[in-house]
């Protein structure tokens, strides 16, 4: 009897630990890509001040990319090749591009909001300036002002939960947009405005993110030899809009 006691602690001993060392084991897929225990969170500390934002994390060398002008305006440059997506076959995963953060709490509203030029070009499939919401590598969003296949310039959102989906929404015949993330702790959702006035809502859904995040700007040439992106008009604000389909 004793015997068999030992073994069936033994047992029990071997199930709990195989329990706490493969917690993620029996999760969906995305929910383990939500989960940051495991998850590589990019980045290095930085310290950059525009208009009153600090962002104090720079991905893929973002902080020595950029270049601040008068009134605050943001020249952001990219090297060639440089995209951030995580494709469902793998084929175009790429986690280049820089981004520039800031940490945010979550648990409070936010809004941020840019008047976004990028450069366009014969060659420049898929440049884009961004918005960034970031958790780490397998968990986040990005709102871009892209040139598409056709030469065309159109909205795109990219959320990533372990891999990335992609939306394309309208195309603008101008060469910049006002692009807005905005959350009232509940509900999230993404913008864009000709004029800084109308706003068209291209995603939304809940936020589902953690406490602390991370908000930003990014610019991105994943197939040309390198571009850049301005931005101006920048901010962050503890408030959310107070109507999510008009985005005012």
């Amino acid at each position: 009897m004793k015997k068999r006691n030992i073994i069936i602690l033994s047992i029990f001993g071997m199930l709990l630990f195989n329990s706490c060392t493969n917690k993620n084991a029996n999760l969906p897929e995305p929910e383990k890509a939500i989960n940051a225990d495991s998850a590589q969170i990019s980045g290095v500390d930085c310290n950059v001040n525009i208009s009153g934002i600090n962002f104090t994390k720079s991905i893929n060398n973002a902080a020595s990319l950029i270049s601040i002008e008068e009134n605050n305006k943001v020249i952001f440059t990219t090297g060639e090749k440089t995209d951030y997506f995580a494709d469902p076959d793998n084929k175009l995963s790429n986690r280049t591009a820089p981004i520039l953060l800031s940490e945010v709490d979550n648990t409070k509203p936010f809004t941020l909001t840019a008047k976004v030029t990028p450069e366009f070009t014969e060659t420049g499939l898929y440049n884009a300036g961004v918005l960034y919401i970031y958790v780490h590598d397998n968990f986040w969003q990005k709102l871009c002002f892209e040139q598409d296949e056709r030469g065309k310039h159109r909205v795109v959102t990219v959320r990533t939960i372990g891999t990335s989906d992609d939306n394309n929404h309208d195309i603008v015949e101008q060469p910049f947009i006002y692009m807005k993330i905005s959350s009232d702790t509940n509900t999230i959702a993404s913008y864009y405005s000709l004029d800084n006035k109308n706003w068209q809502m291209v995603r939304v859904y809940q936020n589902n993110y953690p406490a602390k995040i991370w908000m930003g700007i990014s610019t991105q040439c994943p197939q040309d030899k390198g571009s850049s992106s301005t931005f101006e008009e920048l901010h962050l604000e503890q408030k959310s809009v107070s109507d999510f389909r008009m985005g005012i």
